[in-house]
């Protein structure tokens, strides 16, 4: 089988947004060297297209954090991965806009991952990451194969949990941005949206027929399950919606089980023979989980 491979050396690469914000990136190849007729676990699928994740981090976390460099780690052994930080987090620049230009970030990191040889890119997003992958595929920008949106809000200004209304107070107000930049390194811009973006559930129905995963936790402490629930509605019979007892929020949370598990349906259902059994009915398990379709 002829396979024309990504970029095989792991490194890191200062990509430009398109308003010209800095994006430090990161690539880690995945098992090119255990190919075996030119298959392991869908790194290639049967006409020899090569996958990438790439992973997009929550609010105040970056790329280098323990959470998602185990993420990272997971999904290197089915594919290659692209990980980044969004503006204002870690070693990019500019300001935090909180889910509203940090498409542009994931733009331009997917484009990367093009350029690295990878014929089937997904986004991975969490939390925040989550609300930027679904408004990124909705939007019509560079094309990906797959969408998992992990512990993602369906609406904007969410203050039904504690957690939450703590972080309206660290990004709305002078003291609250001074706290996140000192305790976390996150540099949140100050004007606020102008416009406000359009919300994920108002935009998640046009991500259709790329397929969508959505992914929450009955013990998430930042966002109800009801978010994750009406995402799926407002996404129409394509999505999937795994709602997954006693898993918290995003990266700090996840475990190895159900990573095996988001990776195991994206490799079935960007392989060009189609699905494979038995990974994206409502039959698997993971963690605990279960897998239902929500009605339209």
């Amino acid at each position: 089988m002829s396979l024309t491979a990504p970029a095989r050396s792991a490194g890191d690469r200062l990509l430009l947004a398109a308003d010209g914000t800095p994006v430090m990136a990161w690539h880690d190849p995945g098992p090119v060297d255990g190919l075996v007729d030119g298959l392991v676990d869908g790194l290639v699928d049967g006409a020899g297209r090569p996958l990438a994740f790439v992973v997009a981090h929550g609010f105040t976390v970056h790329a280098r954090r323990p959470g998602v460099r185990s993420v990272v780690a997971a999904l290197r052994a089915v594919g290659g991965v692209v990980s980044f930080d969004f503006r204002g987090h870690g070693l990019s620049g500019g300001a935090s806009t909180v889910g509203d230009l940090e498409v542009e970030d994931l733009e331009v990191a997917v484009r990367w991952a093009r350029e690295l040889g990878y014929a089937r890119v997904v986004t991975v997003g969490w939390s925040m990451g989550a609300s930027v992958v679904v408004r990124h595929a909705a939007l019509g920008r560079c094309p990906v194969d797959a969408v998992v949106a992990v512990s993602g809000p369906s609406r904007w200004h969410f203050r039904g949990t504690a957690p939450m209304r703590l972080l309206h107070l660290g990004v709305e107000t002078r003291l609250g941005r001074a706290v996140l930049a000192r305790l976390f390194g996150t540099r949140v811009a100050a004007s606020g949206w102008d416009p406000v973006p359009e919300p994920p559930d108002a935009v998640v129905g046009r991500i259709a027929p790329t397929p969508l995963l959505l992914v929450h936790g009955d013990a998430d402490r930042y966002f109800p399950l009801d978010h994750a629930r009406w995402l799926a509605v407002a996404a129409g019979p394509g999505a999937e919606l795994w709602e997954v007892p006693g898993f918290g929020h995003a990266e700090a949370a996840v475990g190895p089980a159900l990573l095996d598990r988001i990776a195991r349906w994206v490799t079935g259902v960007t392989a060009t023979a189609g699905p494979a059994a038995g990974v994206t009915g409502a039959g698997g398990t993971g963690e605990g989980g279960t897998s239902a379709r929500m009605p339209a």
